[in-house]
Formats: C-alpha cells, sequence, structure tokens
C-alpha cells in the first residue's frame, strides 16, 4: 500500500523502479574475464540507453573445458538476445589461450587485452582495491566503453612456428649462458677437466637441438604453398634471412590483427614516447618498450647487417648519427623501417625494390620523405 501511495504522490515505487530498469534499451554487453593457472574469474555487464553500467552478476569456474562450457551456459542464460555480447579477456601468459580458441570455436565475440593496456583502463575505474574481481569487472567495463578488436584463432602452422622460434631463443640463451661458463673454467686457476668436456658435451647437444628446431620450422615453411611464398618475398630485403622472417611473422601471427603501421609500431614496442608539460617539464623523446621483446631482438642483427650492404639504409643511419650522434638511437630505427617494410611487402604480396621511391617520384605521386622516422615526425610538430 505505501509503494501505491507513493507513486500516486508522483514518487516511483522501487517494484516500479526495477520494471522500469528491465524495460531499457539495452546498447551492450560484455563479459570481462580475469584469467589465471587454475579458474577463471568474470563479470557480466550492460550498458544502458541512457549510458548507465550495470554490474548484472559475476561467476567463478575452473580454468578447463568443463569450466568453459559452464561459463558459456552461464552467460547465454543472462544476455540479452538480438544484442551482441563480448567477452574481453586479458593475456595472461598461456593460460587464456585454451578459453579464447573454446570461444572461438562456439562463435563468440572475442577480445584479448594485453596486461599493460588493462591496467592502463583500470586506473580510471573508481576502485581502488586488486583483486580477481576487480579485473575481471575493469575488463567487463572496458567492452562496454571502448571500441575493440575482434581475436582471430591463429593458424594451427603459425601458432606452431611461433612455438618453434621462443624454443629457439630459449636454446640460444642457454648455449651463450654454457659458453660463458665453459671461458671462465677454462681461465681459471685450477680449471676441472670433467666440468670443462661436460659443458662441451651440452653446448653440442643445444646446438643438434637448434638444428632440429630449424629443420622443424623449414618443414612448416616449405608445407604451405602461400607462407612459403610470402616468406621468400620478404627475404629480399636485405638482411632479412629465412630466421628472421619466419619470427617476425610467428610471432605477429602472420600480421594477422595488425592494421597499419603504427600499429605494428605500437606492437613491437618502437612506438614513440615523449612527455612535456609546460616549460618546466621536458622529457626527451624515446621508444617505449612496451611491447612485443622477442620481435626488438629478431631485428637486431638484420638491420646490423642493412646498414652495411644497403645503401637506403646506411643513408637512414648515417643521416640520423650525423644529427644526433647516438649510434643505437639510429640503429633502432633502422629496425623499426625494416621492420615496416617486412609488413608493407607481406600485405602485398610484393618483393623489395630499392629503386620504388625513386620510381614513385619519377611519376610525379605524391610520397612522404620515407626516411623521417616517426621521431622526427614528434619534433617537426
Amino acid at each position: 500500500m505505501n509503494n501505491v501511495r507513493e507513486t500516486r504522490r508522483g514518487r516511483i515505487s522501487p517494484y516500479d523502479l526495477q520494471i522500469k530498469t528491465i524495460m531499457k534499451k539495452m546498447l551492450r554487453q560484455s563479459v570481462g574475464i580475469d584469467v589465471g593457472k587454475d579458474e577463471l574469474v568474470s563479470k557480466y555487464t550492460r550498458l544502458h540507453e541512457d549510458f548507465q553500467r550495470e554490474i548484472v552478476s559475476s561467476q567463478v569456474v575452473k580454468n578447463n573445458p568443463q569450466g568453459f562450457s559452464k561459463l558459456l551456459s552461464w552467460c547465454d542464460k543472462l544476455k540479452v538476445k538480438d544484442l551482441e555480447l563480448r567477452f574481453v579477456i586479458e593475456a595472461t601468459g598461456v593460460y587464456y589461450e585454451a578459453l579464447a580458441c573454446f570461444l572461438a570455436d562456439q562463435g563468440q565475440k572475442i577480445s584479448v587485452i594485453l596486461p599493460n593496456r588493462a591496467k592502463a583502463f583500470s586506473k580510471t575505474v573508481t576502485t581502488k582495491t586488486v583483486t580477481d574481481m576487480t579485473a575481471a569487472e575493469s575488463l567487463a567495463l572496458m567492452g562496454l566503453e571502448k571500441q575493440l578488436d575482434d581475436w582471430q584463432k591463429p593458424e594451427e602452422e603459425i601458432n606452431n612456428l611461433k612455438q618453434l622460434n621462443r624454443e629457439r631463443e630459449q636454446l640460444l640463451q642457454e648455449r651463450s649462458m654454457i659458453k660463458n661458463q665453459l671461458h671462465a673454467e677454462q681461465h681459471s686457476a685450477w680449471p676441472v677437466e670433467q666440468s670443462i668436456k661436460r659443458m662441451k658435451d651440452r653446448i653440442r647437444y643445444v646446438t643438434k637441438q637448434i638444428k632440429q628446431v630449424d629443420l622443424e620450422m623449414q618443414q612448416i615453411q616449405e608445407g604451405n604453398a602461400t607462407l612459403n611464398e610470402r616468406i621468400g618475398k620478404v627475404c629480399t630485403i636485405v638482411g632479412v634471412g629465412q630466421v628472421t622472417a619466419l619470427a617476425v611473422v610467428a610471432e605477429t601471427a602472420g600480421f594477422n590483427l595488425i592494421r597499419n603501421k603504427r600499429q605494428l609500431a605500437s606492437y613491437a614496442g618502437y612506438d614513440i614516447v615523449e612527455k612535456i608539460s609546460g616549460t618546466s617539464v621536458r622529457g626527451k623523446a624515446h621508444i617505449s618498450h612496451k611491447g612485443n621483446k622477442n620481435l626488438r631482438k629478431a631485428m637486431h642483427y638484420p638491420a646490423l647487417t642493412a646498414i652495411k650492404h644497403d645503401p637506403k639504409m646506411k643513408q637512414l643511419y648515417v643521416r640520423l648519427v650525423s644529427k644526433h650522434g647516438i649510434k643505437m638511437k639510429a640503429l633502432v630505427a633502422v629496425q623499426r623501417k625494416m621492420l615496416v617494410l617486412m609488413y608493407t611487402l607481406w600485405k602485398n604480396e610484393q618483393e623489395y625494390d630499392p629503386e620504388y621511391e625513386t620510381k614513385i617520384k619519377y611519376l610525379g605521386q605524391p610520397t612522404k620523405e620515407t626516411a623521417l622516422t616517426e621521431l622526427d615526425l614528434v619534433r617537426s610538430n
């Protein structure tokens, strides 16, 4: 009776308020999932037409196929029909991959967020407590407020290349470590011959494993005609060999989710960061290093080769060194340019033409000065 009287006086009863909320038009719905080794913590959220966010429910399931099915059934009961439901997952090591593949096979919309981006967005949320639940809620709200890219399940061959490439890097690091230990032991005042022998045996064994990994990667490449053809065209760049091309293609999933050159630079950690505020804060521009370190590592030696044997890259390197005198900074600019060039050849399925820019200018078509790095662009504005 009290609810009725309040309604007649112009007030809204709690019951009517609940009905009005239900009848609001939904703009978006999103599920944020914080992935752990053993369990998945999920939050289901909705965005109403008045841009009010609603935390609907939460769920905790095991990180296994049975838990995936339970999670999907829970979402089916809550979701609004005829409205896209997006799953937002943080890329936590390899523990998210099985869930992402399961949801992709079920035809769901998925966005996989890098940890640094998820952390940056969580700072905009008013909640100061950091738990698995708040992390899942932050991811869900990110799905409501941001336009996120769809995650696509990588091809099996590309995924295998990625695993093999990372195994190869680990083996190379292990061999370097053993070689350093061997060098120290051999130059010791009291070298132990048996230890030296075992170290040499381990070096031979690791070297044999590296050759096996190289052979398996080559077999994957040659077994896929399209991949083999594109890799061959990318390798026409001076300094880029088969191992480098396979590493870059593997780490970028065949440039599957890369939309433009700037995004590629950011993904690799070659994007420029500069902090300027008023007249007192004048930070130096530098690359962020917040990206895929395996990509930057793969481009180091090819860049060293390119500045010796490619006139275009050598010209860029010399110009930048003469400008600021920092050789490593100029080398990083060459690395970035070569990575972008690999992406361009891969997407256009073309071979490297050193005279391409000259031909463009000769035809009278507008072009930017390709030697101008992103850092130059920042300083010129």
